[in-house]
């Protein structure tokens, strides 16, 4: 049994929580085992993840639970190695992930008002919590299983003050079986925003990566000193942005922050391990125009693909003045090695392959990615210029994220951030043609109170010497599975176009290896058909971390899409990461 009161007790006992966030859904379901151990022998009792909406219901109505989905299976790793567990189930989670979770179908509803009481969400909060939370209540403490805390939304206080939506998420959780005590987190350095996002019936937590003495003050000022003192993410570290620095935080720094938490409460590191943001599922913080990069390394005590690091070291030794430190044998056998140059063995164009991979969509008028039924990748955007016509200038309305403008296959100019709304004047042409607009979602804002206003592609319409272009063939290029292996190599090539390089490789020895895209410019990478990320000259990543179990004995095949025009002869798969 489980129980707050003025400390946490378990069993009767009081309880201090030392835990550790590792998402499953950043990590090969093949390594959960190594980093759970891990987890076990720096000295912590708990390990607590978020659930992602959109990692399980990618589409209405259509579930994933196998595989890296398959949240059962962590849970049960976890109790097996005798880890307690707080699951942070909320239909929407931050986390520098995609839309910070949320579904980019909801989108599709025009007037859709999210985290709060607009109906038509609040029932699809509904029909997902009736098939994820019936799997998490045989899991409970109090049913025989191991946990102990659910979370209620996730820093409610940064966005809203509807308690009524808070209550829901409560009410409809115990309606499907939730029985154990329920905790919110926001930032305690401000009252309006820690009350607003504070339910009767959850304890409050703090969220904070610095002053931990004064934060907890702050937090017995706004709730009182009857109940017990939590630091729900700990930031021991910080994740990084496209085109700004690599992130750290020395040990010393973090691990004086740690003491201090320790003698007065409990905590959870944030992160334990950071993992990966595979496929397009990084997101983009409020402001930042560039979004996140595929690494989620975070600086954490475990690296991103495992490795034990210093800051790993020092907390295991703070752990042990506070907690009895338990070691456990690791089981995983994991090696990093370097595979070499790989050469490209064939390339395609995007305008040559098109037809054979996607079918457009004809309409009057530009539709976004939300409005085809399309939530993430690219989407190109077709239309003819009347022959008697030449273009002078584009202007687009309500762009969205980045645009690459071509005018029968030439590159005539990108658009993006500060510029995605303005004229681009252009040197005179020939007249007609085809204008081919190249739209990329970047990744939805994860922060932020414009969650609404996440729908990507062109949601409002071309401008064409300062008139409207209508007539479009659209075409959604998710780049999924089904796309990626539709690709035809023989359909031909055209120089400074967007492209897909192959590169055919044997293994025989499996290991985790560091792909190095120096020479291409901006795009995203598939390893035998798995989307392993984006990547960008510009850095501060510079390798993609390219884990085990993604390789197999014998041919590989790795395919690069790139958008800028830029391209190498060849890759080279390292034994070390480059984060900048």
């Amino acid at each position: 049994m489980f129980e707050i009161k003025e400390k946490f007790y378990l069993n009767g006992e009081p309880f201090k929580i030392i835990s550790g966030s590792f998402h499953y859904f950043r990590t090969v379901p093949e390594y959960w085992q190594d980093r759970l151990e891990k987890l076990v022998n720096m000295g912590c009792n708990t390990v607590e993840t978020y659930i992602p909406w959109n990692f399980h219901e990618p589409n209405k109505g259509e579930f994933l639970w196998e595989g890296m989905h398959d949240i059962c299976r962590f849970i049960e790793l976890a109790q097996n190695l005798g880890l307690y567990i707080i699951i942070r189930p909320s239909p929407y989670i931050c986390s520098e992930w995609e839309f910070g979770g949320l579904p980019a179908w909801l989108l599709k509803d025009k007037g859709m008002k999210l985290r709060c009481c607009y109906e038509p969400y609040l029932q699809a909060v509904r029909e997902y919590y009736s098939v994820l939370i019936p799997k998490l209540v045989p899991y409970q403490i109090d049913r025989g299983g191991r946990i102990i805390l659910l979370q209620i939304e996730n820093e409610y206080g940064y966005y809203g003050n509807d308690t009524a939506y808070l209550e829901f998420l409560r009410d409809t959780m115990r309606e499907y079986g939730i029985t154990v005590p329920f905790v919110t987190s926001d930032g305690p350095w401000s009252e309006p925003v820690f009350k607003s996002g504070a339910v009767d019936g959850a304890l409050p937590t703090g969220n904070f990566g610095s002053a931990a003495q004064w934060q907890f003050g702050q937090m017995i000022k706004f709730m009182g000193d009857n109940k017990p003192l939590m630091c729900m993410e700990f930031w021991n570290g910080w994740f990084d942005a496209w085109g700004e620095e690599h992130h750290t935080t020395e040990p010393e720094k973090a691990g004086a922050e740690l003491e201090e938490l320790l003698k007065q409460g409990s905590v959870n590191f944030y992160m334990f391990e950071g993992g990966t943001n595979f496929g397009f599922m990084a997101g983009r913080n409020n402001g930042n125009k560039t979004a996140d990069v595929t690494s989620y390394d975070y600086d954490a005590p475990l690296t991103e693909d495992g490795q034990i690091t210093p800051k790993y070291e020092l907390f295991r030794e703070i752990i042990s003045g506070y907690a009895p430190v338990r070691t456990v044998p690791l089981t995983t056998e994991i090696k990093r090695k370097a595979y070499g140059k790989i050469r490209c063995t064939a390339k395609t164009d995007l305008f040559s392959v098109l037809d054979k991979i996607s079918n457009p969509v004809k309409s009057c008028f530009p539709l976004t990615m939300e409005e085809i039924g399309q939530n993430y990748g690219y989407i190109l955007y077709r239309t003819n210029v009347r022959e008697n016509e030449t273009v002078k200038d584009i202007r687009l309305e309500g762009a969205s994220d980045r645009v690459q403008c071509y005018h029968n296959g030439e590159f005539i100019y990108t658009a993006f951030a500060e510029s995605i709304g303005e004229k681009a004047e252009l040197s005179e042409r020939e007249s007609g043609g085809v204008i081919d607009l190249l739209c990329e979602n970047i990744g939805r804002e994860n922060f932020g109170t414009g969650l609404e206003t996440q729908r990507k592609g062109i949601s409002g319409g071309v401008k064409i010497n300062d008139h409207r272009q209508f007539g479009y063939e659209i075409y959604p290029l998710p780049l999924d599975e089904h796309q990626v292996e539709a690709l035809d190599f023989d359909s031909g090539y055209a120089d400074n176009t967007p492209a897909f390089y192959r590169f055919d490789f044997e293994v025989k020895e499996l290991c985790d290896t560091f792909l190095d895209t120096d020479g291409f410019g901006k795009g995203c990478v598939f390893v035998n058909g798995f989307n392993l990320g984006r990547f960008w000259e510009i850095g501060p990543q510079k390798r993609l971390y390219l884990p085990a179990p993604l390789l197999k004995k014998g041919n590989n095949t790795i395919i690069i899409f790139e958008t800028l025009g830029k391209a190498a002869e060849s890759i080279l798969l390292c034994e070390e990461p480059d984060l900048g």
